[in-house]
């Protein structure tokens, strides 16, 4: 049978040669009615919108009446079932689908000893959905084939197969009980009774046409073997590589980008020779010498020989390489290469990519330039504001209003709680100053407001968190109990999502539900509702889950990339951005094929989660590399699609070395046998200069603040002492400019709570024993650490953790302290005991030093023992004796000089460092010098500390920060202030 089939050029633009023979076989334009008559079928929707456009532009603009344009997917099927031809049940929705496979899943779960929940069935069903829709795009019977896959393998792979019972049994059951049928099932059904209307019927007096297939399931192949019998049909294809020999064509594997053209042929049961070549006097989109060395470059394994036949050079005329360090680099690249079209009128330009985090920083990255571009593929619907808003929502709730979930919930921009937006953020903010920084409060609505009623010192807060609260009732009630019903939780979401989004001028309806993004949403919440009625009760803590789960996959056109543009700004008329899909059979003049990268475009290749690949081949399925093929015809369609073509690969993807994508290795390893190489694009060199500011680059420098000396502090505790030596800048920050670091969100109980702990149980028990150590220390001491412990309020799970730490350590000081106290007792002993001394003759006046001492006691002989409790790091000998760790030499300068009262008024014989962590060693001590040494030791430190009290008392005395590295503190409060690591790094860097 003579199928009429052509095939136009890769070097011509596709669209416009398609339209150009339609005008000519109707006569021309001047008969409208001719012109109209007939049907052209293409891939996509995309396709057929471009394909209106290539029309105008062959007929230079004038008005005309089109031919009916279709993507094939699109075709009606009334027709078809009025005439009798189409006998297929219809299509159940493909939410319920979801939900019903997930309520299998469930069951299915609890057989093989597993219990899972309805956001962890969620995606399990989606793919057992795709197992179904890939098995009926490729004709495959899962139920006869699907069970003897599995022989001769492992036993998990029979245990798989058991679970797919679900579609291989269960979910075709219910199908045929409820008279519907999968959706792909469906379409594919509605192909063949088209192709048989046309095959018997004898199609229709009118042409019909199908062009731009690339590759075909049997279904379509049936459907265009069809159009092509038919006298007034034709099957027009793009692209197939006529150089390639008869045996390297027939050996092609799956990922080569000839091999859909080449198993399309195959069901078409045509050969090459018999396509009809179309050319025109259009203009082509690139040399021909271009697709002669792509195609070159892209030969199957067996075929590179023919690399050597020929070493001359070879055209690759208008391609360019776009050479970038990291993504964010290669995005506002490539916004300048497509900014820079525009400056020519008329010229089009369009970035390619599969990358979707590409496509949106290109997006942004043109923004910079007022432009806005029209990205074909969308924007996910679960990252679209009022999702955001939802998903934050059940995230919060789930997490019984933690700060951090609460913060982030309180302070997206839909959230308003019946008050004027920036009043919303403005009270959660000061909430969040007031209570929410620091540890958490204890989880749930009344830790919650226990915290805020123990912080708040402004009763507004307190009335703004109930009005949170009463927006959140819903879903708050629905989530206390054990187990509720997905729909009614979905129900409660929604209630609550709507009262929290509503303003004290607009419902939240309004502002949730309005704009694309906002139909689309509400659109998938009510079929998720009606979906999951009568799925079994869950946790509430599902919601978040099922919420990203059902979302996945979903794309919205949302004009959010227009925010931040002037009010009425609109897509730029010559930009696009395209997916591989979108840009199938698109010419412009510029083209731009981005995030060439392997695992980005191609992806990377998945047999799946159900099968091997040799259990594919058995079932029937297709080869996973029949993806990598298509991707790589898409590439080389690409870089024929226009006059100047961009290949871009950033040199590191996501903080790792970027692998460039087999395409492009192979076409710089065919070249450099030629001593040939793709050129650079000047975009990097552009951003650069663009970047760069007028004159030389000039790093930071470090702090050097010298404030008046009357601003100057004049007084200091002993801790602060250091912090003056080791980093002044510190003391600058918060004596002179009044600035206290903010506690982290959830900031965990860490060494400081510790400490806390042990030194007050320390200091009580001490106390209470002054003289004789009692002999049942360690239990007692035990008991006085518990009792501390518990009355700070602490999670029970953090009590727990620290309890038998704390125990080692009351054995180890009962223990050292005993020994201790059988050698002498102390004449007098204080703990926690705070005192001070003046420094006078300073030349800025007085400056006083003030301390709060562990513990000092008066020893037998008359003379002090100071000791300090260190649950971290002990100080080095080296620190403590060099003056850097000063604290309790300090304090035995300022007892030396009555600082701490008359009755401890004398020379210290020694300082003791206790370390106690309680860890496998719970206890160290550390004496770091000699009572010898001390004395001298004592006075040099008094001297030093003079001598800087005297030096930071000159007004040209500068602040600095961290003026010894070495020294510096280990947790520093005001690194990130005095931008330590910018100027560090300029200094190591040599500027």
């Amino acid at each position: 049978m003579s199928l009429n089939l052509a095939l136009i050029p890769q070097h011509l633009p596709f669209l416009d040669v398609l339209a150009a023979r339609w005008i000519a076989q109707a006569g021309g334009v001047d008969d409208p009615l001719a012109l109209a008559r007939g049907t052209i079928l293409l891939p996509t929707r995309r396709a057929a919108r471009a394909l209106s456009d290539a029309f105008l532009r062959v007929a230079d603009g004038r008005v005309m009446l089109l031919p009916r344009i279709a993507a094939i997917g699109a075709l009606d099927e009334a027709p078809l079932a009025l005439g009798g031809w189409l006998d297929a049940p219809p299509a159940v929705e493909p939410m319920r689908r979801l939900a019903l496979l997930s309520g299998l899943v469930l069951k299915a779960g609890h057989r093989f000893g597993t219990a899972p929940t309805l956001d962890q069935a969620w995606p399990l069903a989606q793919a057992l959905a795709d197992l179904m829709d890939e098995a009926e795009r490729a004709d495959c019977d899962l139920a006869r084939t699907l069970p003897d896959a599995a022989e001769g393998f492992a036993q998990h792979w029979q245990d798989t197969l058991e679970f797919l019972r679900i579609v291989t049994a269960a979910w075709p059951q219910w199908l045929a009980d409820s008279g519907l049928a999968n959706p792909v099932a469906r379409q594919m059904a509605l192909l063949r009774a088209q192709a048989t209307l046309w095959h018997e019927g004898g199609g229709t007096h009118h042409p019909i046409w199908a062009a731009g297939f690339t590759a075909a399931n049997p279904a379509v192949a049936a459907l265009l073997r069809s159009i092509a019998s038919l006298p007034h049909g034709q099957v027009v294809l793009h692209g197939i590589d006529g150089r390639l020999t008869d045996d390297e064509w027939d050996a092609l594997p799956d990922s080569h980008p000839q091999a859909g053209l080449a198993t399309l042929l195959g069901r078409l049961e045509a050969r090459r020779d018999d396509l009809q070549r179309w050319d025109g006097p259009e203009a082509p989109t690139c040399p021909v010498g271009r697709v002669l060395a792509l195609s070159r470059a892209l030969l199957l394994e067996q075929a590179l020989g023919n690399w050597l036949e020929d070493r001359g050079p070879v055209e690759i005329g208008g391609i360019t390489r776009l050479q970038t360090s990291d993504q964010q680099e290669e995005a506002a690249a490539i916004a300048l290469v497509m900014r820079s079209a525009l400056e020519v009128p008329g010229k089009r330009a369009a970035l390619v990519t599969p990358d979707r985090a590409l496509a949106n920083r290109v997006a942004v990255e043109l923004s910079r330039w007022g432009v806005a571009v029209d990205d074909s593929a969308g924007e996910p619907l679960i990252s679209t504001p009022p999702s955001m808003l939802l998903r934050l929502l059940a995230t919060a709730v789930a997490d019984g209003l933690a700060p951090v979930a609460l913060l982030s919930l309180l302070k997206h921009p839909l959230a308003a709680a019946g008050l004027a937006p920036v009043e919303c953020r403005r009270q959660a903010r000061l909430l969040e100053l007031l209570c929410l920084r620091g540890p958490a409060p204890t989880p749930g609505l009344d830790g919650l407001r226990a915290s805020v009623a123990e912080a708040a010192k402004d009763p507004r807060s307190s009335q703004f968190l109930e009005q949170v609260v009463t927006c959140l009732a819903p879903l708050l009630n629905a989530s206390s109990a054990r187990v509720v019903s997905p729909r009614l939780l979905l129900r409660a979401l929604v209630q609550a999502a709507e009262a929290l989004a509503g303003t004290d001028e607009k419902s939240g309806a309004a502002i949730l539900w309005s704009g694309e993004e906002g139909n689309a949403l509400a659109l998938h919440l009510a079929e998720l509702s009606s979906a999951c009625d009568g799925l079994p009760d869950q946790s509430p803590n599902i919601l978040t889950g099922l919420l990203e789960a059902s979302m996945l996959g979903i794309a919205v056109r949302s004009r959010r990339v227009l925010r931040g543009l002037p009010e009425g700004s609109a897509e730029h008329p010559r930009l696009f951005i395209w997916g591989l899909l979108e840009a199938r059979l698109q010419t412009v003049e510029l083209m731009v094929l981005g995030g060439l990268v392997e695992t980005v475009w191609p992806q990377s290749v998945d047999p799946g989660p159900w099968m091997s690949r040799p259990m594919r081949v058995r079932v029937g399925l297709p080869s996973p590399e029949e993806a990598v093929g298509q991707a790589a015809h898409d590439f080389l369609s690409a870089c024929c699609g226009a006059p100047e073509i961009v290949l871009s690969c950033p040199a590191r993807r996501e903080g790792a070395p970027a692998v460039p994508a087999r395409w492009l290795v192979r076409l710089e390893a065919f070249l450099a046998g030629r001593d040939m190489s793709v050129p650079t694009h000047p975009a990097s060199a552009w951003l650069r200069r663009l970047d760069q500011p007028d004159g030389p680059a000039v790093p930071v420098r470090p702090p050097s603040p010298r404030p008046p000396v009357s601003l100057r502090p004049r007084r200091l505790s002993v801790t602060e002492i250091e912090t003056w030596m080791r980093d002044p800048y510190a003391v600058h920050a918060k004596h002179i400019l009044r600035l206290r670091p903010i506690a982290a969100l959830e900031e965990p109980a860490d060494a400081a709570d510790y400490g806390i702990i042990v030194h007050e149980a320390l200091a009580g028990f001490l106390h209470a024993n002054p003289g004789d150590w009692p002999a049942n220390a360690a239990a007692a001491l035990e008991h006085a650490f518990d009792a501390v412990l518990d009355a700070r309020g602490l999670r029970p799970a953090l009590a727990a953790w620290w309890r038998p730490r704390l125990a080692r350590i009351a054995e180890w000081v009962a223990r050292t302290e005993g020994e201790r106290r059988a050698q002498s007792h102390p004449l007098e002993l204080r703990t926690e005991i705070s005192g001070k001394v003046a420094i006078a003759g300073a030349p800025g006046g007085e400056f006083v030093l003030s301390g709060r001492a562990d513990r000092i006691e008066k020893r037998a002989d008359g003379l002090l023992a100071l000791f300090d409790y260190k649950t971290g790091t002990l100080p080095s000998r080296l620190a403590v004796q060099a003056g850097w760790s000063s604290q309790l030499v300090l304090e035995a300068a300022m007892a030396l000089r009555g600082g701490f009262g008359p009755e401890l008024q004398a020379q210290a014989a020694e300082i003791v460092y206790w370390k106690l962590s309680g860890g496998a060693k719970p206890g160290e001590e550390l004496q770091p010098i000699k009572s010898e040494a001390l004395q001298a030791l004592v006075e040099r430190s008094w001297d030093s500390l003079a001598a800087l009290v005297a030096a930071y008392d000159q007004p040209d005395q500068p602040y600095l920060s961290h003026p010894r590295p070495d020294w510096a503190p280990p947790y520093p409060d005001y690194a990130q202030l005095a931008r330590v690591a910018e100027w560090s790094a300029a200094q190591e860097d040599g500027a």
